[in-house]
């Protein structure tokens, strides 16, 4: 059918056509950059810096304290900041977990931030270093959104993102209140699943992320589980049933958010989306819904680059400087 999207009120430009803007993006390691028209402008910077290895195996910031790991974000913004202070007018941060009022409320992901505080302290820490600001605190999968959203174009239109990894996020832009922990949608009444992180029953992340397949299959990798499901001679069928559920899971999800929000774009990254099987996913989709008006929406797979995330920091940034 042919796609038709609501269109939403935005910013006609990128983040920083008129004045320059720090994206920065803490995960396993802390990314920051200058965005300028759109773009950034010079390096990515990084901390701790060196080659990046997996990310289910980089714990470079969860041993960190929290008055360290805001020392570190901070000395890394002063580092991209050196020769344009007077320019910059708002900061960007984007961090795993659910935030409200730049409050970390929840971080599984980096659990010493729980309930810290994280606007007041890199305004805070900033200042004390000469440097004033504003500063927005967003989750990564909304900075994920937003970079996509400036990246393609689409600004003046909703658009989502799952981002597949160690755990599972779901980015939507514009930015909109709200908690958006799409990566936690109940997809199983199933009472045995149970490998959540947070310890909830019948998550998504439960199914598709990545510590939970290890936790599920303890005497296989995430990746030997898909290889031994696409075997043409003699597939394991215990791998077989669980692709189907991965690609159930993650149907049942986009569909919960279709019929909540309506039809659009999805954009699908992380790092396991190579497990993706397009096909089989548009299938089970098709199978969930069912309204010929909803039934518009379009999934585009798309690379994972620290970049991006560090731009929707600053785009969303903006985005809610101007609300």
């Amino acid at each position: 059918m042919p796609t038709t999207e609501a269109l939403v009120p935005a910013p006609p430009t990128c983040a920083g056509e008129t004045s320059a803007t720090i994206g920065v993006m803490i995960a396993e390691r802390i990314y920051a950059g200058l965005i300028v028209a759109g773009k950034l402008s010079g390096e990515l910077y990084s901390y701790p810096s060196g080659d990046v290895i997996e990310e289910d195996e980089d714990t470079s910031l969860v041993e960190l304290p929290e008055d360290a790991l805001m020392s570190a974000a901070c000395e890394l913004i002063l580092q991209v900041a050196r020769g344009h202070e007077s320019e910059i007018a708002t900061i960007g941060v984007a961090l795993p977990g659910l935030i409200r009022n730049g409050v970390v409320e929840e971080a599984p992901n980096l659990p010493q931030l729980k309930g810290s505080r994280i606007q007041d302290l890199v305004t805070r820490g900033l200042r004390d270093r000469g440097l004033k600001a504003s500063v927005t605190i967003i989750n990564d999968a909304d900075a994920m959104a937003a970079g996509l959203a400036c990246q393609h174009g689409r600004l003046d239109r909703m658009t989502r993102v799952w981002t597949i990894g160690t755990g599972i996020g779901y980015g939507i832009y514009p930015y909109t209140d709200g908690v958006w922990e799409g990566g936690h949608s109940v997809v199983s009444l199933d009472d045995k699943e149970r490998y959540c992180g947070c310890g909830g029953r019948g998550h998504l992340e439960g199914i598709m992320g990545h510590r939970a397949m290890r936790l599920r299959f303890l005497d296989m990798e995430p990746e030997e589980v898909f290889e031994a499901a696409n075997r043409r001679d003699n597939p394991d069928q215990r791998c077989v049933d669980f692709k189907r559920l991965w690609h159930k899971a993650l149907a049942a999800a986009t569909a919960t958010s279709i019929h909540f929000r309506g039809p659009g774009k999805f954009f699908l990254s992380g790092y396991n989306i190579r497990f993706l099987d397009m096909a089989m996913l548009k299938d089970y989709l098709h199978q969930m819904v069912k309204m010929s008006p909803l039934q518009s929406y379009t999934l585009e797979v798309t690379s994972d680059d620290q970049s991006i995330r560090v731009l929707g920091a600053a785009v969303a940034a903006e985005h809610i400087a101007t609300r």
